[in-house]
């Protein structure tokens, strides 16, 4: 691949606070145009890889570039062409929303504001009140503009629709997929499945500050295997399908008090599950649909061995 097409990119990124928390050899490949996603839950270490991406602390290991460029030594070169979206925005609450746009406009040496005004009609809020006295929701948006007026070549999004109601969500869906259309390179950090699996390309999955998978959209549903729930009739028969359950089939999560276990596996291997299911009492059986969030889970199921039987 050709490295004017790389725009973020990431090599053997290593954060270590200690006792096990930290991110460790964090690789990612952005290029240019790609909708990127970064699916994990809160913890997972999203948020630190993002603020390193950002150059907003250095690395313990590794190295991050964007543009070609090291973010550490080019920061403020780099950052001309970057609108960033934190999870949390703190604002000056003593300036008006009009006061807070006129300072950005001018730190940031903007001469045109068409793309303000674009934003501005895209996400209508009342700028002539006190920021300390708006919602959530618009000091969120007052954000966006911020993070946007500029009209960046790179968008970094970290939880980026928090305290937005579900139309503005739905407008910044659009929003988002319209910048792609136009030639935008896009990385959006979220816990929520529908908002990654609605726009991204790609996706990386981190768990406990570790990528453990990264694919294209759709291909985690090509692996040529089937889900299942199971709801059993008692505690019996769900502690003996737990004890046969084998290496070809695949437990995706299970709960002792429902007495349910969802589990995925290969076609050419069903005769398995029903071996496994065999003279128990069951209540339920049905397919589950792959999805983004059944395949998520499926690296957040329970890890330890199975205990109580």
């Amino acid at each position: 691949m050709d490295n004017r097409d790389v725009v973020i990119e990431v090599k053997n990124f290593t954060k270590d606070y200690g006792h096990g928390r930290g991110v460790f050899d964090i690789n990612l490949n952005i290029k240019k145009g790609e909708f990127y996603g970064f699916l994990g839950p809160n913890g997972a270490g999203k948020s630190t890889t993002i603020r390193h991406i950002m150059g907003f602390s250095k690395p313990d290991k590794g190295t991050i570039k964007i543009f070609d460029k090291d973010i550490n030594k080019s920061r403020l070169e780099i950052l001309e062409h970057v609108g960033y979206l934190p999870g949390e925005v703190t604002l000056p609450s003593y300036l008006s929303g009009k006061q807070f746009i006129e300072q950005q406009l001018e730190l940031q040496q903007i001469k045109s504001t068409n793309f303000l005004e674009y934003l501005k009609k895209k996400f209508p809020i009342e700028l002539n009140i006190e920021i300390k006295y708006m919602s959530l929701g618009d000091k969120r948006i007052l954000a966006i503009y911020s993070a946007f007026m500029n009209d960046p070549d790179l968008l970094v999004l970290d939880e980026p629709t928090s305290g937005l109601d579900p139309l503005s969500q739905e407008r910044f869906k659009d929003f988002l997929l319209s910048e792609k259309k136009r030639g935008k390179t896009i990385l959006l950090s979220s816990h929520i499945f529908k908002e990654i699996d609605d726009t991204c390309d790609r996706i990386s999955i981190i768990k406990d500050g570790r990528i453990v998978s990264t694919f294209n959209k759709g291909d985690f549903n090509l692996e040529n295997k089937d889900c299942y729930q199971i709801l059993f009739a008692d505690t019996s028969s769900f502690k003996v399908f737990m004890e046969r359950i084998g290496r070809y089939i695949e437990l995706i999560n299970f709960d002792e008090i429902l007495l349910s276990a969802s589990v995925k596996v290969c076609q050419h291997d069903i005769n398995d599950l029903f071996y496994c299911l065999s003279g128990l009492n069951i209540k339920m059986f049905s397919t589950l649909k792959q999805t983004l969030e059944t395949y998520f889970l499926s690296f957040y199921k329970e890890e330890k061995e199975y205990e109580g039987l």
